[in-house]
């Protein structure tokens, strides 16, 4: 199965957009007490993709081996997840380690596209709260 997943974060709340063919699953979250108000966007957006990714496999949206597009609009993200660009940032550390090991357990074939921020559909929901 193919799907295009999109996601955003900020400091309050996290959003994902799983498109199937023509269905699409749509969640937003406002974030946990532990996250809310104390996480960058970038780190929001970390949460977002692997909450989201979780979420996916978890009410069998997304299964083994299914083919993913991963649309990122932030271009740090984008170099952090195909050159393995290195971050101090201990939580963003941990979000790819964790991002990468559902890929690898799943055995998810993964592309990662950027894109502009108007065309991230998951943002729609973060920019009404």
């Amino acid at each position: 199965m193919q799907h295009i997943f999109y996601f955003d974060g900020d400091a309050k709340n996290i959003s994902w957009l799983i498109q199937t063919g023509e269905s699409i699953a749509e969640q937003n979250r406002i974030h946990v007490e532990m996250y809310k108000d104390k996480v960058t966007d970038i780190q929001s957006k970390y949460i977002a993709l692997h909450v989201g990714l979780f979420w996916g496999i978890g009410v069998f949206k997304i299964k083994n081996e299914d083919q993913i597009k991963i649309m990122i609009d932030e271009k740090i993200m984008h170099k952090q997840l195909t050159t393995n660009l290195q971050t101090d940032d201990e939580l963003t550390v941990k979000r790819i380690q964790f991002i990468k090991q559902i890929m690898a357990q799943r055995k998810l074939k993964v592309e990662f596209e950027a894109i502009s921020y108007d065309a991230n559909m998951a943002n729609k929901k973060i920019r009404k709260n």
